[in-house]
């Protein structure tokens, strides 16, 4: 080509690195390139982290407007930093040889700080931190932008404990600190490491001077990575890693990885397939996420800035979470702590003929004081299904039992021998159950196997509805709110009581949280 290629480029120390890695490999085929430097915005703000400037391809941006404008020939990125879709009119024309794919802590003083549960660890990475977050939930980790020399000097001025870098980054420039750890147990973001050229499509010529510049694995491995990055539809906004490459087999193996931003939940997937039968791995690795609660999770991380419609004042487990109809946002957490009581050994070794249990807090409260085997109990009565499992897996068999208190306790006035229960419950409990019995001339000998401590917190006023599972959780909620629009409740207890404060209140079917679940989803299909 007798024509100067204009080879576009960020001006970064380490963007000119693989700019002129690029320019010496064309100049090595024959053919004359001029550099031409455009600033980012990614390079211009640095008060922020990415993931909050709001811009697909922020250092992708500025190139792909000068190439369209006819003011360079090619552009150079770090290709984990370039969109899944290219702009128009823009293709990959090559893909150099993958460097370094893996990421490094540089740390200051020593690594002592792993083994503790305090430790600051900076990064500008979302993927970066929720999976640093989730092998080290205790740590703290805080924003780190800037160029690499910049942020070296930002963790050498700082009192943070380390910083995570792109090990590519370190060696390309030569700047690698001697205090390092290599990350294998991190997935990198998809096609770090390897350097992406773009070209005009229509331009025939420069394309096929590019061909000369590919490496045909890194290609197959980068495309498998970023097949799996657009499938999950993530960008910066979302904690996404993927690694693939060929092993001498010719076997092609993909990793991939979905996280929370803070690291709480994790999904992976790991696939494999011949080379030549790969085509589909990245995909087929991104949908095996999705169908295992990736979805749920990618709507949840989509929606991080708006706020959230349910409130649970029951810390909902990851399973229950992926119940909720994908279009509901949910927050939860303990709205009440239980403190098992020591309940005397010399009491509980008596034979008693009835027991009544009205939550599995009783029973495991119970079972911290006692080794079941001891237990002489002949008639155990109980309230809900889980009470029932976790007595007739730890204690022994259960006589009879309802789905609500009132229930229990009519049954047991008509059908229970003898004249008197042993009861075992909580310092708040508001059952019916004593009541109904006293009434009916049946003694009731109440202990206290647990205090329930009330630990509610503000919620914000934009929450359409709150789930409750139990009037101390009601009591708690009550000390930091006021009523929102909508009380889901666990069962007929819990709705009386919140009936007295809530315009709409509404009662699962069956005392389960599951069955609270499908009664948000079914309010939220109206």
């Amino acid at each position: 080509m007798s024509k100067v290629i204009r080879l576009g480029t960020r001006d970064s120390e380490l963007a000119l690195w693989q700019a002129n890695t690029v320019k010496d490999q064309l100049q090595a085929l024959g053919h004359k390139v001029k550099l031409v430097r455009v600033k980012s915005t990614g390079d211009i703000v640095l008060d922020k982290p990415l993931y909050e400037l709001g811009i697909t391809g922020i250092f992708t941006k500025t190139l792909d407007v000068a190439m369209l404008n006819g003011d360079i020939d090619i552009a150079v990125h770090s290709m984990k930093d370039v969109p899944t879709a290219l702009p128009k009119g823009i293709v990959q024309a090559a893909v150099l040889k993958r460097g370094n794919f893996m990421d490094i802590m540089a740390f200051k003083d020593n690594e002592e700080f792993l083994g503790q549960p305090e430790g600051v660890i900076a990064t500008g990475s979302l993927r970066r931190k929720a999976q640093w977050l989730n092998r080290y939930p205790t740590h703290t980790v805080v924003d780190l932008r800037g160029n690499v020399n910049s942020r070296l000097e930002k963790l050498n001025n700082s009192n943070w404990n380390g910083a995570i870098f792109a090990a590519a980054g370190l060696e390309r420039i030569g700047l690698e600190p001697e205090n390092t750890i290599g990350l294998t147990w991190m997935l990198p973001a998809p096609a770090q490491g390897a350097i992406m050229v773009v070209a005009m499509e229509q331009d025939k010529e420069i394309r096929e001077i590019c061909e000369g510049l590919n490496h045909v694995e890194t290609s197959i491995c980068t495309q498998l990575e970023r097949d799996f990055l657009r499938e999950l539809e993530g960008g910066c906004t979302a904690p996404i890693g993927a690694l693939a490459y060929i092993d001498k087999a010719s076997i092609v193996k993909l990793k991939g990885v979905l996280l929370t931003v803070n690291g709480s939940k994790k999904l992976e997937a790991e696939l494999t397939a011949p080379l030549g039968k790969h085509h589909k791995l990245g995909i087929d690795c991104a949908k095996s996420i999705l169908s295992r609660g990736g979805r749920r999770l990618m709507n949840e991380l989509q929606n991080t800035h708006l706020p959230n419609q349910i409130f649970s004042t029951k810390k909902l487990t990851d399973e229950q979470l992926q119940r909720f109809d994908t279009r509901i946002r949910v927050a939860s957490e303990d709205f009440i702590k239980i403190n098992p009581n020591r309940i005397s050994p010399v009491l509980l070794k008596q034979e008693l003929d009835n027991v009544v249990f009205t939550s599995k807090n009783a029973v495991e409260s119970l079972l911290m004081s006692i080794n079941p085997e001891e237990l002489k109990f002949k008639n155990i009565y109980c309230v809900g299904r889980k009470t029932r499992r976790i007595i007739q897996k730890k204690i022994g068999k259960v006589s009879h039992f309802e789905n609500d208190a009132a229930a229990l306790a009519n049954h047991l006035v008509e059908f229970m021998e003898g004249s008197e229960v042993t009861f075992f419950q909580g310092n708040l409990s508001l059952d019916i159950l004593p009541d109904i019995l006293l009434d009916n001339n049946i003694i009731v000998n109440s202990i206290e196997a647990y205090r329930t401590k009330l630990a509610g917190k503000n919620i914000e006023q934009t929450t359409e509805g709150i789930l409750f599972f139990s009037p101390s959780a009601i009591e708690s909620y009550l000390k930091d709110n006021t009523p929102h629009k909508v009380a889901y409740c666990i069962g007929e207890t819990t709705a009386k009581v919140a009936r007295k404060h809530f315009k709409e209140v509404k009662v699962a079917n069956i005392p389960d949280v599951e069955s609270v679940i499908d009664l948000v989803n079914e309010n939220y299909k109206k």
